[in-house]
């Protein structure tokens, strides 16, 4: 049976762009010796492999004759080509004005992934944060912005959340949060008792698998600043991942990197609670926190 091509040019030019660095991989060929036969840059040659642009028609017909591609995986290879090169718009760029290019790059890869998993020191994820929560952040976050703007931006975090809680095939999402997101009165006491709630609420979802690392376990919640990872469906390994710095989100798309991230992920989630022990640990958080 045919490959099936993606519906997103996005994934397509991703999909084409693995394609021809594992073919480029297997001639021990460098990004230096594809460019010179298409005579471009080395950086055109990273971008089409890392699916950030498009290859030209002149590009694709260079690119299947230097790795001799037979005929029959031609085909595919072309319609990933051509879906690769349509422009569709998505429902962030209505949001063009306040989003950076890096936010706009993470919804993307959001949007595409069929598995996401999040880490969080001190907040709540933004998956599952209620609007109120997410508003607190946002204005703290964003203080330079208008009120304007800052409700601009929860908006497009109340519209990310669409694939977990209303899509027929939903978003799996797994995360590992530390006690102090369940601790922080973000927003005053009212909105972090709601947030709890709902955290509870969503953690009954099948898609839901939300952890919590205690503050018993010390610094194997703390070895690490927030992160998020993004799988397509059938792939066992992220095909991307966001990493918060202090100057900004820092992309990761490098096998050494994205593999270090997993075996991370795994880590923090053997250090977390059980479901049931985290359920147990909201629930007691949010009580604790009404009584005051």
């Amino acid at each position: 049976m045919a490959a099936t091509v993606p519906s997103s040019p996005a994934t397509a030019r991703r999909q084409f762009g693995a394609d021809i660095r594992r073919r480029r991989d297997d001639r021990d060929l460098t990004a230096a010796d594809v460019a010179a036969t298409l005579g471009c840059s080395v950086s055109k040659v990273t971008r089409i492999e890392t699916g950030q642009r498009s290859a030209t028609p002149d590009d694709f017909d260079a690119l299947m004759e230097l790795f001799q591609v037979p005929d029959e995986e031609r085909g595919h290879l072309e319609a990933l080509f051509k879906r690769g090169r349509k422009r569709t718009s998505m429902w962030w760029d209505a949001y063009a004005d306040v989003l950076s290019s890096r936010y706009a790059e993470f919804i993307r890869y959001e949007h595409e992934a069929a598995e996401v998993f999040d880490y969080q020191v001190v907040y709540v994820p933004s998956l599952l944060q209620t609007e109120d929560y997410a508003r607190a952040v946002t204005a703290v976050g964003f203080a330079a912005l208008g009120p304007d703007q800052i409700d601009s931006l929860v908006e497009v975090r109340m519209r990310r959340q669409h694939r977990i809680q209303h899509d027929a095939e939903p978003l799996r999402f797994s995360g590992v949060i530390t006690q102090a997101a369940l601790e922080f009165h973000v927003g005053g006491p009212a909105v972090q008792i709601a947030q709890l709630r709902h955290l509870r609420a969503m953690m009954a979802l099948s898609n839901i698998d939300l952890r919590v690392i205690p503050f018993s376990k010390g610094e194997e919640g703390t070895l690490t600043g927030a992160f998020s990872t993004f799988t397509n469906e059938g792939q066992k390994t992220p095909e991307a991942a966001f990493a918060e710095a202090v100057t900004g989100s820092v992309f990761v798309d490098d096998a050494l990197g994205l593999r270090r991230l997993l075996r991370l992920s795994n880590y923090l989630a053997d250090a977390a609670l059980s479901v049931d022990e985290s359920l147990d640990l909201i629930e007691q958080t949010e009580r604790k926190l009404a009584s005051e």
